[in-house]
Formats: C-alpha cells, structure tokens, sequence
C-alpha cells in the first residue's frame, strides 16, 4: 500500500493540497493525441462583483461532472475558465466602497476611476480563483479570459461595426428604461417589477375656450405620475369612442402651467379603461412615445438624469421627482384641479442593480435591430445545427421572447465597459464608427458611453476561441463549443444572445446543448437573499463537510430544470455517505496482498457473488454512463448509491468475509483481486463526482502510477453480463432478508440458532442454495438447514414467501397463530396490490406497444413472480386457518 488510510474520513487531510498538484502536473489541458475527438465547455463567467454562492457552485459542479467524465473517456477536453466585467454591476460596488470616504466617480473623473475598477478586479479575481480550486474545478488555466481583454474587446469592435455597416446597430432618440442612480440606460429584462403603494390621481384639465362637456367646463384625467404633468402634450381618446368625438380638436389648458394642449383620437387608448381618456408625456412614456410620433407631437423631457426636475418643470426645478409629486399635488389641490386621490397598489419597474425606480426616459442611444437577427435564430432551430435544451420545455421561453423582442438597447452611461467605437467629429458632429480610431484623432472626440455587459457576454463561446481569427487553433478545433450549462433565469439574458450572435458572426450555433437547471432555495423553499439572511457560502459548507460532500449533495439533487433546496441534513447525509465509501475501501484495500492487482480471475473461477457483483458493477456502468449522457446527475447518483451502499458494501463486501478469512488461498486470491478490480472501477465511476476522496483513495490501492483524472472511465463490458447470476442472488438475498426481517419480529437475536426450512420445487433455486449453504450459516446462522421440495410446513412457524421457495422458522410457543394468520394477510394485500398494477399496466395497450420489449418483459417476470408468491401466501393462510 502507497499510504496507510485513517480510520475515519477527514476531508481537512485528504483535500489540501491535492487540486494544486493536478494543476502543476497539467492534467486539466486539452488531450495532446489530436485523434481523440474534441469536447469544449466555456464557463458561464462570473461577475467580478464579489464571491461565488452556492448557486454558482451548482453551476460549476455540473460542468465539471461533465468535463471530468469526458475527458476520462479519452475526449480532448478543453474546460475554458473566464470572468465578466459585469458593467453596471461592478460600478456600482466600486462606487458604494467609494461612498464610504464621501469620494465620489466625478472627484476622482474617468481615467482614475476606471484605475480604482481594475484593483476591485483583481481583488475579486483573486478570491475566485481560491474558490474554484477550493471546488475542484478542473478548468485549463492558461486559456483563462476576461471581457475585457485585449482579445474580447478587438471581437466586440469588430462585431460592433459589421452589425453597424448592415444596418443592424443605429442610434436614436428613444424611451428607454433608465436609472436615476447609476445615471445610465437598461434594457428591459434588467428592470425588475415590484409592487409598490401609489395612487391615481384623478385631475381637472379645463377647456381653453370655455366648451362644457356633460355640464362641466373641463375633463378629467387620472394620472400615477403627476411629477410628468409638466411633460403633457396632449390628451387622447379612442377615435371610435362615440362619447368623446364632439370634443375631439378642442384644446385644453395644462394644469399649474397654462400651456394649451390639444385633444386627439389615437388607437392606442383603450376607452374601456377608466374615463377611456389619457394624457400623453412623450417624452416620458413609451406607448406615449409612439402616439407622439403618429401625431407631431413635442418631446417635453422634464427630468435630469439624476431624476431631478431640470428647467422644463418651471417652479419645480430642483426638486427630486418625488419632493416634486408632493409639491405638485399639493398645488393641484389648493389651486382647485384635484378631484379626487384613489390609493392603489400597482406594479412599478426597479432597477435589477441599483433597486432604484427606472425611469421612463427620452435619450439617444444606441440599439441594435432584432427583428433580423431573431428570425434568424427562430430558423436555425429548425435545422439540424439547432441548440438542444435541456429540458426541452426551455426551448419554448427562448422561443417566445425571440417572437416577441424589442430592439435592445445596448449603451451606457458608465466609464467602466467597451467604449463605443464611435466619434464625432468636433467641427463637422460628423459620426464615424470603425474598429480603430480615426487618423486624425485630434478632430473627433470617442463616444463616452460603453456597451451593455451583455454585448461582450454574448460573444463568450467564440470570442474566448480566438474568433474573429477564424484559423485560430482554439477557434479551428473546440468551436462550437459542446456543452453549456446555467440557470433558467438568464435565459432572456445571456443563453438567447449567444446564439443569434454566433449564428450572425460564425454561422454556427455556440453549443450543441444547453443544460438549464434551477435556483438554490432554502429548507423552506425561499430564495437566498441578503434581505432574508438565508444566504449559505458554499466555502463554509466545504470547511465543514469538505468539497466532496457539497459536491454530491449539488448532484444528487440535480434535476435538470428544477430547483433544489439546501439542508444541512442532506450535508450530513452526503458526509456520511463518504465515509462509508472510506471506510469499506479501507477495509478493501487492509486485506489486499502485496501482488494483489484490479485484474478478474479466469471466470471459470468465479463463484456466485463474484458473477453478481460483476453483473451490478456492469449494470450501474451502463446506467450511470447513459444518466450523465442525458444530463440527469441526479438519477446517476442514485444508481451509483445503491451500488456502492446496497450491492458492494451490505453484501458483496460481507460474503467475501468468507473467503478473505477462510483457509481457501485461491479462493482468497480471487476474491482480493475482484474485490480490488471493482474498487478500482467503482473510484472511477466516482472520480467525476468526488474528485478528492477518490483520488486519496487510489493512491493507496494498487495501480500505475496514473492520476484517476486522466485514467480510463469504466465501459460496459459483455462479458460480464450475468442475468442468471441476477436472478439466483436476487433469491439469495430475499431469503436472508427474509430471516432477517422474523428474527427482527420475535426479538430473536442472531447469537441465537433457529431452525430454517426452505420448500422449493424450483431445481434451480434448490441447487443454488445448496451451492452456497456457506452464506445461508453466515447470514442466517440456522441450527437446522433443510432445502427440500418435500418440507413440511411446521405448525408454528413463521413464513416467509419468496421468489422459488416458502421459508419456514419453527419457533414453538414464540408463534401466535393469530398474529402469524394477520402478518401473512398484510402480506397478501400487499402482493394483490403488486399484481394488479402489474396487470393494469400490461392491459395498457399503449404501454405494451411504445415499451421497449425487455421493459415488457421484464413487467411480465415480476408479475409472473407477484403472483405465485400471492397464490402461496393464499395457500399457507388456508393452512393456517385450518389449525388455529
């Protein structure tokens, strides 16, 4: 042995040290033998905002699951790490740790500022590299990127421009969503809606000329935003609306300003909403926007960026919007305009980074057009180079919002970012847009804003590669790439943008599929959040339980599609579940010899619970291989736990007891290396999921030298397959179980002897268990042993019905009748019920016709065998019945 194991598992003495032995020996760099077929995952790069949360470490895990496995299967794997500069995001953080010594971004101005951004950087930088070793990434270090490298920002130029010169980007005077707060634009999908108290404010607006309609010299309009009042051009009806079509031209005085404003007819009112009259603020309103435009109508903007009222609100200058709502409400009041205030609680857009309320906001901006580029999407995934979503109920939200987008506006108002590469001229305001600046740089004068975070975001798969240097190596062979895995909630985001710009830019999808999974809840179900102080950081639960632990908790509750819920419980369970791998593997590995090799013995040497083990072993490979093909780790870690604890550790591991400590040298010599040959396999099949553990484990066991990380994932084997060995040992364990369970029932212990009487007509079932009488003295520890088709079923005995045989324990005056008749009769139940699934399943036409054919067979076997155990359950009671 290469170490001597501890008696318990410690992860803070096996995890130390391990990850950055990997990265020293290269074992995360893409296969140098170009013949194995290339496998590329990118990272979903994290925010330089602060540390990784557990929802990152889900994220995270998954790939690696996936990367470990491939590249074990002889894959040339490239797992690119990578950070995001995460405009907004991390301004806003720098800013806030400004704030706290009253410094500000004006007082240090752009150049310092931005000097101020690149140590938070590198800050946070730091600190997500020691989490990602800390979580057993196995990511290629030296192909690491960030958004705002060199590389990254020459592939946002040139995208920048193409889309540009097609047409694709152009800049206007639009409303757009805005943050008074951080002072810069937001596209719709980060404004997050919340509902807030506010109130409709029902007010006069008189007619100029002195007109009464209904008995009354004015109209009244409703309004939740009287701080816009100043910003109102009009106001309009429906021009169908039979109620208003007298009125309609007529002109209006602006409360508190005086200013006439006209009465139009516009399609966009719906005249069954309120009075079915609204007042239009173009430049304050989006629907309004779009009326104004129809109709000629002025753009009053009445707000400063900072949402303070700017000149165009008159007296009300100064003031912050909602000081100047007070001030205006009150005016409207003691001036006679207000009618009346109706509170109510409506939805209301906050900023997704600042919380602050968005503004609706006339601005120049620049957006690109995506009608073309999402038709173009919706088509590819009609073709055989179409993203896969998994699951595919994912595919209809990309779908919808593709259907349904808007042009996107991708400036902002920040100094940290992509500059727009855009100048104009200082004499001519001419407008040049190009990847380098112009010759003569002294006459133009840089865009100031920068491009959304998700511009450059959406550029990863492939801008990571090398592109736009299409016969970059990295570009020429990993791209596209394979595998993408994230959450549902960025869909809209970032996985819907890779694809309509790679499909622009490469012709090519980004990735073959998208793994979609959930959030990370609480035990309750809630969402982690700092405002709900249920926030858990995944490098606490790795300081507690070690990385392996969280890493089988974040898989084995891994449903694609779905959110899991943290539990310290589970953690515990997930330890433990370690622990029992160490110590069974100590046990292995404490009683292998010197020459002991993973190597099988001839299988004419095999006895029954070597061919069983085999066939499980051989069976979970398969199972787990085809699970992690399909992306559901979940369902993989169940088929491994049942092997690990079920097959190889309550019984395989027990029975080879017999050999290990019995006189036999061959016998022990082939159970030492078969107990070795499916250790060694199972570690493999364990490596992907717990990297650590398993890999302290194998330096202790024999092998060549070679890091279970590169070392060769299990394959299925058909030499190995062993239904008839299945099927015996099935029968086997049930009869133990069997004993078992009735000693459990009398309270009697297995000190002591019992007799054990097993009738079975089954020649097979007979000659297996008198095979293997050695197992039954084990396990069962009978003072009597009778295996016979002619055993008489004592009076007093409990019985037990299993599949080829009845079981009888003579247990004299310990048995009551009564309670013997009543067990048996659950039982009973219990089979019918197991029997008339089986049949109702079976009489299900469908299910016999789209089933594959071993699933229906294998339904007849069990119903085969649910309905003899239930005719002889039936028969025993009769019996019983006769002689109570």
């Amino acid at each position: 042995m290469a170490k001597e194991m501890s008696t318990k598992y410690d992860p803070s003495q096996v995890e130390p040290g391990r990850y950055q032995k990997w990265v020293e020996a290269g074992l995360f760099k893409p296969n140098a033998d170009k013949n194995a077929h290339p496998y590329s995952v990118v990272i979903p790069p994290p925010n330089v905002t602060g540390k990784l949360h557990l929802g990152h470490a889900w994220d995270t895990t998954l790939q690696d699951l996936i990367i470990r496995q491939k590249r074990m299967q002889g894959f040339d794997t490239l797992w690119l790490p990578g950070m995001d500069h995460a405009g907004i995001a991390t301004q806003a953080k720098v800013e806030a740790r400004l704030a706290e010594d009253g410094i500000s971004r004006y007082d240090l101005g752009r150049e310092k500022f931005v000097d101020k951004v690149w140590e938070w950087k590198g800050e946070y930088a730091d600190i997500i590299h020691n989490q990602w070793a800390k979580l057993g990434l196995s990511l290629d270090y030296d192909r690491e990127r960030f958004t705002l490298d060199e590389g990254l920002s020459k592939a946002v130029r040139k995208v920048f421009v193409s889309l540009y010169k097609k047409g694709l980007i152009y800049r206007g005077e639009y409303i757009i969503n805005w943050d008074p707060k951080a002072r810069t634009a937001l596209s719709d999908i980060e404004v997050i809606h919340k509902d807030d108290k506010g109130a409709f404010y029902h007010v006069k607006y008189p007619f100029a000329d002195g007109t009464t309609f209904n008995g009354k010299d004015y109209i009244e309009i409703a309004t939740t935003r009287p701080e816009t009042m100043m910003g109102d051009v009009a106001v309009a009806v429906h021009p169908d609306d039979e109620r208003y079509k007298d009125i309609v031209g007529k002109t209006l005085v602006l409360p508190l300003q005086g200013r006439h404003i006209p009465i139009i007819a516009d399609q966009y009112v719906d005249p069954e909403f309120g009075t079915g009259m609204v007042k239009i603020t173009p430049a304050h309103d989006p629907n309004d926007f779009e009326v104004g435009n129809r109709h000629n109508l002025e753009r009053i903007n009445t707000m400063n960026e900072d949402a303070t009222m700017n000149a165009n609100a008159g007296k009300y200058e100064g003031l912050d919007r909602f000081e100047a709502r007070k001030a205006i409400v009150k005016d409207l009041e003691d001036q006679g305009y207000m009618l009346r205030i109706e509170p109510i609680v409506h939805s209301v857009g906050h900023s997704e980074r600042t919380g602050v309320q968005v503004e609706a906001r006339l601005s120049t901006q620049w957006f690109v057009k995506m009608k073309p580029l999402a038709e173009a999407a919706l088509a590819n995934q009609k073709t055989d180079d179409r993203v896969d979503f998994v699951p595919g109920r994912f595919e209809n939200t990309f779908t919808q919002w593709m259907e349904n987008v808007h042009d996107w506006v991708i400036s902002r108002q920040l100094w940290w970012g992509h500059q727009i590469p855009a100048w104009y001229n200082k004499q001519t305001g001419e407008t040049y847009v190009g990847e380098e600046a112009p010759s003569d740089i002294e006459n133009w004068e840089q865009d100031t804003d920068v491009l959304d975070t998700w511009f450059s975001s959406a550029l990863w798969p492939f801008s990571t590669m090398g592109w736009p240097d299409e016969k970059a190596p990295d570009f020429e062979r990993y791209f596209p790439t394979n595998t993408l895995v994230t959450g549902y909630d960025i869909i809209f985001f970032w996985v819907s943008r890779m694809i309509f710009q790679s499909l622009e830019f490469t012709g090519r999808r980004p990735f073959k599929h998208v793994l979609i999974h959930g959030l990370i809840r609480d035990e309750q179900g809630r969402k982690m959040s700092k405002s709900l102080g249920n926030g858990i950081d995944p490098m606490d639960v790795i300081d507690k339980y070690g990385t392996d632990a969280l890493r089988w908790f974040l898989t084995n509750g891994s449903t694609p599609g779905q959110d899991i819920r943290f539990s310290y419980t589970k953690m515990d369970s997930a330890w433990n579940f370690i622990n029992k791998i160490w110590n069974a593997s100590r046990f292995v590995i404490m009683n292998l010899a010197d020459d002991t090799k993973p190597v099988l013995p001839p299988k004419s040497e095999w006895q029954l619970a070597d061919k069983w083990i085999l066939n499980r072993l051989n069976q979970t490979v398969a199972e787990v291989t085809r699970l992690f093909d399909n992306f559901e780790f979940g369902e993989a870690d169940r088929a491994l736990y049942n092997f690990i604890w079920n097959d190889l550790c309550d019984w395989y591991i027990e029975m080879a007891k017999e050999n290990l400590y019995g006189d036999n040298a061959k016998l022990k010599a082939n159970t030492q290396n078969i107990l070795c040959y499916v250790l060694d396999q199972t570690l493999r099949l364990m490596h992907p999921i717990m990297p650590f553990v398993t890999e302290e484990i194998w330096l202790s066991m024999p092998h060549d030298g070679q890091s279970l990380v590169t070392a060769a994932y299990p394959v299925f084997k058909e030499e190995l397959v062993d239904e008839d060995a299945d099927r015996q040992m099935s029968v086997l364990i049930e009869l133990i179980k069997a004993v078992r369970n009735t000693r459990a029932e009398v309270n009697a212990p297995m000190s002591s002897a019992i007799d054990l009487l097993i009738k079975t007509k089954d020649e097979d079932v007979k000659a297996m268990l008198e095979a293997n009488k050695d197992y039954l003295d084990r396990f069962c520890h009978p003072k009597e042993l009778q295996i016979s088709a002619d055993v008489t079923a004592p009076k007093l005995a409990m019985t037990s019905v299993i599949t080829g045989a009845e079981v009888y324990i003579p247990l004299g005056d310990l048995i009551d009748l009564k309670e013997e008749i009543a067990r048996l009769q659950k039982e009973e139940t219990k089979l019918v019920a197991e029997v008339t699934r089986a049949q109702k399943k079976l009489g299900n036409e469908r299910f016999v016709a789209n089933a594959p054919a071993e699933v229906v067979n294998a339904e007849k076997e069990k119903l085969a065998d649910y309905q003899a155990k239930l005719d002889a359950t039936k028969e025993r009671i009769a019996t019983l019945a006769k002689e109570a």
